[in-house]
């Protein structure tokens, strides 16, 4: 099956130069002598479908606004957090639902197809390689488009979530002012302070996106199985992240205690460069799919 094409929207993408022929030639010595690549994801292989980034240079979150994500201990301890989390996020979830794989997202698929990669693992909470029809794939901070209750662990679609959230804001309106890597956007206070959040149905407990949002870990079981399909691999692909949160950082670490050949494919440094065996800076949906 050929990889279908998709026009990217670079509105969130640093700027950077065409991949150079030699480049291109590095990489597909790279991935050609690879027979299970084990490749990690991060924001920047999303940010060409519409979606920005935290930490790229200007164009990232923090480069744009003061704005910083929400903290795990500051939804859990607070109602208000709770109800200012959930009303930016129903007033952004219509557009970040509906944003679509890119190139790079299609092309992983078609190299899992082939069989040629063994495991991904993506650091992002789009969807966007389950969208592209990805199977072996774990969200290692998990995933907006499923919520659950802290109580008694219930899991609901965010999808349904939103109608639910219409039935009990009905008049409720707000304009968003930006939108945000997470699907959250912009919203004043005074906007917040009447809208109305869900409990569960079940158990009338708290609902939460089932992400690992700042300040919480990724659970012990996920990060071994991880490790288990890391060390099934005889090499490891970092496309679009700086791999500066720890979480994802580790298996970098790891691969490198196996002495497996690293390549690292990002717009800007990365925590990885000094001991990478290659280091590409180019946009993932224009360098990935000249590889065959």
């Amino acid at each position: 099956r050929c990889v279908p094409t998709a026009s990217p929207n670079l509105a969130f993408v640093p700027a950077c130069l065409p991949p150079h022929p030699a480049e291109v030639q590095e990489l597909q010595r790279f991935v050609s002598s690879s027979r299970k690549l084990f490749v990690m994801t991060g924001a920047g292989i999303s940010t060409e479908s519409g979606i920005p980034d935290y930490r790229s240079e200007g164009v990232g979150l923090y480069a744009r606004s003061e704005r910083r994500p929400i903290q795990h201990a500051e939804f859990i301890r607070s109602a208000s957090a709770r109800q200012r989390y959930w009303a930016r996020n129903f007033v952004g979830w219509p557009q970040f639902s509906s944003h679509q794989p890119n190139m790079a997202h299609l092309v992983l698929r078609h190299w899992e197809e082939l069989g040629k990669l063994h495991w991904l693992v993506t650091q992002n909470v789009d969807a966007l390689h389950t969208k592209a029809g990805s199977q072996r794939v774990t969200e290692l901070h998990g995933c907006t488009h499923r919520v659950f209750c802290l109580t008694c662990g219930d899991q609901t679609l965010r999808s349904e979530l939103q109608e639910h959230f219409e039935a009990l804001n009905p008049s409720w309106k707000a304009e968003a002012l930006g939108v945000a890597p997470d699907g959250d956007v912009f919203l004043t206070d005074e906007q917040v302070l009447s809208f109305q959040v869900p409990s569960c149905r079940k158990c009338g407990g708290i609902l939460k996106p089932d992400v690992t949002f700042f300040g919480d870990t990724v659970s012990r079981e996920k990060v071994d199985f991880v490790h288990q399909r890391l060390a099934e691999s005889d090499s490891m692909l970092v496309a679009g992240s700086s791999m500066q949160v720890y979480s994802g950082y580790r298996f970098a670490l790891a691969a490198r205690e196996k002495q497996l050949p690293i390549a690292v494919l990002n717009i800007g440094p990365t925590r990885l460069d000094h001991f990478a065996s290659l280091k590409l800076n180019s946009r993932c949906g224009e360098l990935l799919p000249l590889i065959v």
